[in-house]
């Protein structure tokens, strides 16, 4: 069962939450952050990436860049830039995009369901990224970016949501990418009560996006708990930041691959060599997209060919089945000599996001060939983590993201 419960809420002053609310951390890079928190002081940027109050010269992992973190946390809850419940409680947080609408429950889950997995993990994390985020989380002494986790639709869920959207909302607005923002307060003890009792009855959670945030808050949470002389499970350093969605309510994205040589082939070699392995269409100029499992679409010398995978390669397991681990087993390995996407410099990842015009821009710029994949699934993604196993890196790409900074939690 799932350990999930509402909480002190350090959030937005109302009139502030649309210049608060910021994209996460790790989708910048130093000068992107350093520039959008030029351009909108109130982002929770500032707070999330506090190097881009230092010169480039400033380490970004440096002692100081996590007291300005703190500092700046403090000062602004000071002035009324944020507010704090009187009482914990839940949120709901529907997001807009493109027409879709996801909505999720705003709570905190039990470090211990995470170690335990009952949150289910489908990605590796790396020590480097985990340990940022752990000097962030210990030294503001709050979780300030939430875990996006997904569970199997529960129609218990859905009616205390569902309620809870006919009353009022704490927040709505559009942020500056197109996606609208409504947030809603559950408070009342009955409703929170049935909240609580719905996710009890969830036998699994699985982590959608966030992995590095998850493993740090759980760290920080093992570390004052063992620091503790007197622990106990009411604590807030036993729960983790996040947002829980259905789902079906849920979209992942392509995420694509582009390659920066052909590992001395030629394009008329490589062009064969692709052609042993899977079926080819003739070759086009418009892009083409997958639009089933088992096939993706190949970026060369200016034109596209729709490639499939053939049945003898297929597997039903659920990871050797998954259409990026064909890609990496039957292309990208033997032919490109790409042993280890996670480390290897001639492969870049692409987000759907961006679309296919951009695996066009990659060949024209840096790239010698490009692939558009079929997106994973949710009954793929539960499938992996079910079995304990991981995904290759960057097979899932969700959006919208979450914003840091509408939903803080102190520990």
């Amino acid at each position: 069962m799932a350990h999930v419960r509402p909480f002190v809420c350090v959030r937005p002053a109302p009139e502030k939450a649309a210049r608060i609310a910021a994209l996460p951390y790790d989708v910048y890079n130093r000068a992107e952050a350093k520039a959008a928190v030029a351009a909108n002081l109130d982002s929770f940027l500032a707070i999330d990436r506090a190097e881009t109050s230092f010169p480039d010269s400033t380490d970004t992992y440096a002692p100081e860049v996590y007291a300005k973190a703190r500092d700046l946390f403090r000062e602004r809850l000071a002035r009324g830039d944020f507010v704090r419940e009187d009482a914990p409680a839940y949120f709901v947080y529907e997001q807009t995009m493109d027409g879709r609408v996801q909505t999720g429950v705003a709570a905190t889950v039990a470090v211990d369901d995470y170690t335990s997995g009952t949150v289910a993990r489908h990605e590796n994390t790396r020590a480097e990224k985990e340990e940022d985020r752990v000097r962030h989380v210990d030294t503001v002494g709050a979780q300030t970016g939430p875990i996006f986790l997904a569970y199997r639709r529960s129609q218990a869920v859905d009616a205390v949501v569902e309620a809870a959207k006919k009353r009022a909302p704490l927040y709505d607005f559009v942020s500056e990418d197109g996606i609208r923002h409504r947030v809603f307060a559950v408070r009342d003890a009955a409703e929170t009560a049935a909240l609580s009792a719905a996710f009890a009855a969830i036998p699994r959670l699985y982590i959608a996006d966030g992995h590095h945030r998850a493993a740090s808050a759980v760290r920080v949470g093992l570390a004052r708990r063992a620091a503790d002389p007197a622990p106990t499970g009411d604590k807030e350093y036993n729960w983790f930041l996040s947002v829980l969605f259905p789902d079906s309510e849920l979209k992942i994205l392509d995420y694509n691959r582009a390659v920066k040589d052909l590992n001395g082939l030629s394009p008329e070699q490589f062009l064969a060599e692709v052609a042993k392995r899977f079926d080819v269409s003739a070759p086009q100029s418009a892009p083409l997209r997958p639009l089933r499992k088992g096939e993706f679409s190949m970026l060369l010398g200016g034109e596209w060919r729709m490639c499939s995978f053939r049945a003898a390669d297929m597997s039903d397991d659920p990871v050797d089945g998954l259409d990026v681990s064909l890609l990496q087993k039957l292309l990208l390995a033997p032919v490109l000599g790409i042993k280890n996407p996670k480390t290897d410099s001639r492969i870049d990842f692409i987000g759907g996001i961006r679309g296919l015009g951009e695996l066009e821009r990659r060949t024209r710029t840096d790239c010698a060939a490009a692939f558009a994949m079929h997106p994973t699934s949710m009954a793929e993604l539960f499938a992996v983590a079910d079995a304990g196993r991981l995904m290759p890196p960057k097979s899932t790409w969700f959006e919208p993201k979450l914003r840091s900074g509408l939903f803080i939690h102190e520990i």
